[in-house]
């Protein structure tokens, strides 16, 4: 069994932002040789998120906006976290909310997603570095 391992960093200059990284998904399992096996992308940090969804603006900005309604970022006095210093507890639960990975079956060396699947790096306390792990295995 093969295994290849690859990490993608950002850098978002907004607070919040969805970026579509399944170009960057497809090259690593190209890179890896892996013909069917699994790929696992998760994010590395507890403020970021990996997730599957389409790849329409609208849908994005729906996202912005029900996600900021179900845990607002101001005012920030409001959470129980943000007295340690922090001020990201709405991008805590955000997180949580959208999740942490995805993982998605290799077949015939491609990845075998639904209709309009695309796979996509969710910030929600950004303009810092951080970091998504690819992992694949397979023959």
């Amino acid at each position: 069994m093969k295994s290849y391992r690859k990490e993608l960093w950002f850098n978002t200059p907004t607070r919040v932002a969805l970026i579509n990284i399944t170009p960057e998904v497809e090259k690593a399992v190209q890179e890896s040789g892996v013909k069917e096996g699994l790929c696992l992308v998760n994010a590395m940090h507890i403020t970021a998120s990996v997730f599957i969804n389409d790849d329409e603006p609208g849908l994005h900005e729906d996202f912005k906006k029900w996600l900021e309604q179900l845990a607002p970022h101001e005012p920030t006095s409001q959470y129980l976290h943000n007295r340690t210093g922090e001020d990201n507890a709405d991008a805590h639960l955000k997180r949580t909310i959208m999740g942490r990975e995805v993982v998605v079956a290799i077949t015939n060396g491609k990845l075998d997603f639904g209709p309009w699947e695309q796979i996509f790096y969710g910030e929600f306390d950004g303009r810092r570095p951080k970091r998504v792990l690819i992992k694949i295995i397979g023959e």
